[in-house]
C-alpha cells in the first residue's frame, strides 16, 4: 500500500511538473485548445450576451491580402461555433479581406481592416467601412470615452476617429500620435485615461510596452522585451499581454514582473479577457496554428 501511495504521489508530481512547464503559472485551472478556424487574429467578448467574437483571414496567412474572404465568427464560451459567417452578413455591400483587432461595446463591433476600420450594429448587423488615410497595416482598435484609436504598426501611428460610433455619422479621422519610434500593434484603455500599446516591430527588433497620454506623449511602461501582440489591463493594474518571441501569454506588474501563463503558442495573437466572478477566462487565438486557447485562471 505504501508503494503504490508513493507511485501515485510520484505520478500527481510529474503531471503538476508537466503542466506548470506549460502554463508556468500554478493558478492556471483549465488550458483547452479548440481547433476547426482558419487563421484567427483576435476574439472580443459580449458579457451581456455571453458569446464570444472571433476574427479569421478566412484564407491563406497573408495578412494585407484583399480577398474578400475575411469573416468574424460567434462563438460560446466554450469553444463552440454558433454562426461561422455572422458578420458580414452574406449579400452585405460591406467586404472584409484580412480582419485583425476586434473590440466589442455598447452593441457595437469594431474591426480594423489592412487600411481601414468598420464598425457593426451587433444586433442588426448593419455595418459600415471608412478609409484610414496613408494606412499600411491597421491592426488595432478600441474605444475610450466615445472615441475609436486604431494602430498601424507599420505606418507607426495611431489613428483617432470620433466619435467611434460613426454607423450613423460622418467621423473625423485624424492621426493621435504619428512617426513612433515604435511600432503599435495592441491597444488597451490604460489608467487616467492613458492609451496602453504594445510594441511589435515587424523586423523582429524586441519593444516593450508604452502608455500614451492624451497629448501624444509617451513613456515606456514595462522594462520587459519582445514582439508584442495583445495587451489587456485588469483592474488591479495587472497587463496580460502576448508575445511572439517567446510564443507565450504572461502577466506583468510592476511590483512582479513577468510571469508566464501559457506558452507552446505559434502566433500568440489579439486576446480577450473573461471576468467568471471566481476566476478569468482568457481566450487566446494562435494565427499560425488556426485554433484558439481556452484558459481559465484564478484570481
Amino acid at each position: 500500500m505504501k508503494q503504490k501511495i508513493l507511485y501515485l504521489t510520484a505520478a500527481f508530481l510529474l503531471m503538476f511538473v508537466h503542466m506548470t512547464l506549460q502554463t508556468g503559472f500554478s493558478n492556471t485551472l483549465s488550458d483547452k485548445t479548440v481547433s476547426g478556424f482558419v487563421h484567427p487574429e483576435s476574439a472580443a467578448c459580449d458579457t451581456d450576451k455571453k458569446v464570444l467574437y472571433v476574427s479569421q483571414f478566412g484564407s491563406v496567412m497573408e495578412p494585407l491580402l484583399k480577398d474578400g474572404k475575411g469573416k468574424i465568427s460567434q462563438l460560446s464560451f466554450s469553444g463552440k461555433i454558433i454562426e461561422e459567417n455572422f458578420l458580414p452578413l452574406p449579400g452585405q455591400n460591406l467586404v472584409l479581406h484580412k480582419p485583425k483587432g476586434i473590440w466589442v461595446e455598447n452593441k457595437r463591433l469594431w474591426v480594423a481592416d489592412i487600411d481601414t476600420v468598420a464598425v457593426f450594429n451587433l444586433s442588426s448587423r448593419r455595418g459600415k467601412k471608412i478609409s484610414l488615410p496613408d494606412a499600411m497595416f491597421a491592426n488595432d482598435p478600441v474605444v475610450m470615452d466615445g472615441v475609436l484609436y486604431v494602430s498601424d504598426t507599420v505606418g507607426n501611428r495611431i489613428y483617432k476617429i470620433a466619435p467611434a460610433d460613426f454607423l450613423d455619422k460622418k467621423p473625423e479621422v485624424t492621426d493621435f500620435v504619428s512617426k513612433l519610434p515604435f511600432a503599435p500593434n495592441g491597444l488597451y484603455p490604460g489608467a487616467n485615461s492613458t492609451l496602453l500599446a504594445a510594441g511589435f516591430e515587424m523586423d523582429g527588433t524586441n519593444r516593450s510596452v508604452y502608455s500614451i497620454k492624451s497629448d501624444g506623449s509617451f513613456t515606456q511602461l514595462a522594462k520587459c522585451m519582445g514582439l508584442f501582440d495583445g495587451i489587456a489591463r485588469l483592474d488591479n493594474g495587472t497587463l496580460l499581454i502576448t508575445d511572439w518571441k517567446t510564443k507565450s501569454i504572461f502577466k506583468w506588474s510592476k511590483n512582479s514582473g513577468r510571469k508566464v501563463i501559457a506558452s507552446g503558442f505559434m502566433g500568440p495573437a489579439d486576446f480577450c479577457v473573461v471576468d467568471e466572478n471566481m476566476h478569468f477566462l482568457i481566450v487566446v487565438p494562435d494565427l499560425i496554428k488556426s485554433e484558439l486557447r481556452f484558459i481559465r485562471m484564478s484570481k
